[in-house]
């Protein structure tokens, strides 16, 4: 998955960019309090993309 992709669901669902890290943002779901890593690749694996938007209860 494309990060952009990733990153529209997730500020479609409503979770917010936290801080930028080294080589990872920090997001989190303020209706959840969850937070997570996101990696700043190009493309994220499938499987990586499908834990955070589990992870962060976006459906």
């Amino acid at each position: 998955m494309k990060r952009e992709d990733l990153v529209r669901r997730l500020l479609a669902a409503g979770c917010v960019l936290l801080r930028h890290g080294g080589r990872h943002d920090i997001w989190v779901n303020p209706r959840t309090g969850q937070k997570q890593p996101l990696p700043r690749h190009r493309e994220i694996d499938e499987a990586l993309a499908t834990h955070i938007l589990k992870y962060l209860g976006v459906k």
